[in-house]
């Protein structure tokens, strides 16, 4: 078994020897299998979401700046292929694509589509190279539960939340050392080699949240620290220099710049408990096609209306009350025409759209369904507040509570509270992951596909050529919201 502390000269050392020492045995079966079940929902939300207007745009756009012809396979594209740094921006913003990804509620990220679209390109990429390297279900594993130990640790040193209040886009902050990490396991770096990624990908993170409102590019954020912590991996496999010590070094290290305007960073959150406390464990599965701080509205209306005869035309008004985090990122005023993007991360939107149909589905974002008369006729009844109590809840994903407040137009009020949303206050089971991939991914892939997807991720661990999987991946999928 692997033994910590490893090293007690610096944080990013440390992390650094936990990565390159991380083997199979040191590992519970209970991660493990967590893990599949992460990659099984990281798949179902590129398949999803390969065809879909925004995701062909990207990805025409950039195969016409990169190469064609290189080894990468692209997930739900027929014959489509590049190199490794693109195919991992791409198959990022496809698993980021719909809001369908897996998010972690203490430390924002969406880490499957850091890690997976990273992993994948080496695979391909070490295949294809002059050894062939094959790389197995079990180094796929390490090298994916890696990632989704970093990302979070990262995140939870610079405060969570905290710095998605501050106006950046989290995931894409904490998740460049995160892809980092992922790759320099699969690519079996020493921890030295293994310190410089982490250097060469702090150096490059970035992210603005305002990219949430109209903008295409907030699907392919994520994809900028997948394809960069990758990168980061190449160059210190070929022992290209990188910055030392990155996380704490007082000026101009990673946790010291962002920090700057926030709490003070705490550089030992990175370290902490590193194989004691499984952050994999704590990675959420999204049930909804939405912003993860809004899932709390969605459940407390799915209360009400399972206690209610609640129409649209009774309402006089609605109040939704929320954390800082939750707040800032869902509160916004949106004002018509909202577009996709828009319309899933705003909370208003969303419990008029919940309102009027009773579920949020992929269809609640189709053209057809978008922008509707009636539902901007809710709109404006409903006011999202900042409810500074639920911001000093002791536990971190307690912050997510929520409370909704009806008053109908005959005077009756109707309240309820939820403090973790599905996927959170009980997370989705691997039998209800599997039932996510079967309902998303019905009308799109056919059924002993389906399967066959299911079976290989199940197996992973007697998988000997991980790259078999692109020849259940790389068929032209159809777009859900067509």
């Amino acid at each position: 078994m692997l033994e910590t502390p490893l090293s007690t000269e610096s944080v990013t050392q440390t992390l650094s020897e936990w990565v390159a020492a991380l083997d199979w045995e040191s590992i519970p079966d209970n991660i493990k299998e967590r893990a599949q079940y992460l990659i099984l929902d990281g798949l179902t939300c590129a398949l999803v979401a390969a065809h879909l207007p925004w995701s062909e745009t990207a990805v025409n756009a950039i195969l016409r700046m990169e190469s064609p012809s290189g080894t990468c396979p692209l997930i739900g594209w027929k014959d489509k292929r590049t190199g490794p740094l693109p195919a991992a921006l791409i198959n990022s913003a496809l698993i980021q694509g719909f809001e369908l990804d897996d998010y972690h509620s203490i430390a924002p990220l969406h880490s499957g589509s850091i890690i997976l679209p990273a992993l994948f390109s080496l695979v391909a990429h070490l295949r294809a190279s002059t050894d062939g390297r094959k790389v197995t279900g079990k180094e796929f594993l390490v090298a994916a539960i890696v990632g989704y130990e970093v990302g979070p640790r990262v995140g939870m040193a610079l405060g969570g939340g905290n710095i998605l209040s501050r106006g950046w886009h989290s995931g894409t902050v904490f998740g460049h050392a995160a892809s980092a990490a992922a790759s320099s396991r699969l690519l079996n770096l020493d921890s030295n080699q293994i310190e410089d990624a982490f250097g060469i990908a702090c150096t490059q993170a970035c992210g603005l949240m305002s990219a949430q409102f109209e903008s295409s590019v907030k699907r392919m954020q994520h994809g900028f620290a997948s394809r960069n912590g990758l990168f980061a991996a190449l160059m210190a496999e070929a022992r290209y220099k990188g910055i030392s010590k990155v996380f704490e070094r007082p000026y101009g290290g990673f946790l010291a710049v962002f920090a700057n305007g926030g709490d003070p960073a705490a550089p030992d959150e990175v370290i902490k408990d590193l194989s004691v406390e499984w952050q994999t464990l704590n990675i959420n599965v999204k049930p909804y096609a939405c912003m993860g701080g809004i899932h709390a509205t969605i459940d407390c209306l799915k209360e009400l209306q399972s206690k209610n005869d609640i129409q649209a035309a009774d309402i006089r008004s609605i109040q939704i009350e929320m954390s800082e985090p939750a707040f800032k990122h869902g509160g916004w005023k949106a004002e018509k025409p909202v577009a996709v993007i828009g319309a899933q991360m705003n909370a208003a939107y969303i419990a008029a759209a919940h309102i009027i149909d009773g579920d949020i589905t992929m269809h609640t974002f189709s053209s057809s369904m978008l922008n509707r008369e009636e539902l901007w006729q809710l709109v404006p009844k409903i006011e999202v507040i900042h409810q500074t109590e639920f911001d000093e809840l002791p536990n971190h994903a307690d912050k997510m509570c929520t409370r909704t407040t009806i008053v109908l137009t005959n005077g009756d009020q109707l309240t309820t509270t939820v403090v973790r949303p599905t996927g959170v206050k009980r997370p989705l089971t691997s039998d209800e992951i599997i039932a996510k991939f079967h309902s998303l991914t019905s009308d799109l892939v056919p059924e002993n596909r389906q399967e066959e997807i299911i079976q290989f991720v199940q197996n992973l661990e007697n998988c000997d050529d991980m790259s078999e999987i692109f020849n259940l991946l790389n068929f032209d999928v159809p777009s859900p919201i067509a």
